[in-house]
């Protein structure tokens, strides 16, 4: 399938905020990329630019493609409650995101090749599908032959923890305890505008 392999920094630039965790690069260029990026005369965008934008970008922070997005805002609006809302916890119920949030790997695109390269188990069962929505209660984890691995030694030491997520580190796994409150999301996001994007 295909996916985003370019440069990080320059959809970061493009979107104005390090929506891959943080940049020096990003730091250092902090304008939007191409020859007039410095350049003040830009003309206004319009409503409908201002929310593709917004679904744009929070398709590349979660490393989504376009029918995959669709399908959960689909899902998401067939859920009681508000529509932004359950997507957002759509999105973070999915086994790469929590692999990310548990600090197994450093960045999303990094959870989402340990999932694919069978180093993630998920209640006890090796689970190799990124897309994977975790249900409240499941256990998350570390194969036991992967643990050695330095990149997941490395993220596991320094990284911090989410309310909505238990961590145990003798065992290297995690508990998904439940649905995150939507102030308890890091991101910047603001979902209303996907909701109305998708209501034309």
């Amino acid at each position: 399938m295909a996916r985003y392999t370019g440069p990080t920094t320059k959809i970061a630039r493009k979107f104005g905020e390090p929506i891959f965790g943080p940049d020096k690069f990003f730091e250092k260029k902090n304008y939007p990329p191409g020859q007039h990026g410095l350049a003040k005369k830009r003309k206004k965008t319009s409503e409908y630019g201002i929310q593709l934008r917004e679904k744009q970008k929070v398709k590349y922070t979660y490393g989504l493609l376009e029918r995959q997005f669709r399908n959960l805002y689909q899902k998401a609006s067939r859920m009681k409650g508000r529509t932004g809302e359950n997507l957002l916890f759509l999105l973070e119920s999915r086994l790469d995101n929590i692999v990310y949030r548990l600090g197994i790997a450093p960045t999303r695109a990094a959870a989402r090749q340990l999932v694919t390269h069978r180093h993630i188990v998920l209640d006890g069962i090796v689970c190799n599908i990124p897309s994977t929505l975790v249900k409240p209660g499941q256990v998350i984890g570390v194969r036991e032959r992967s643990k050695s691995l330095e990149v997941i030694q490395n993220s596991v030491a320094g990284t911090s923890r989410y309310a909505w997520l238990e961590w145990n580190a003798d065992n290297m796994n995690g508990k998904f305890l439940n649905l995150p409150e939507r102030t308890e999301i890091p991101e910047n996001i603001n979902e209303q505008l996907i909701v109305e994007l998708y209501s034309k």
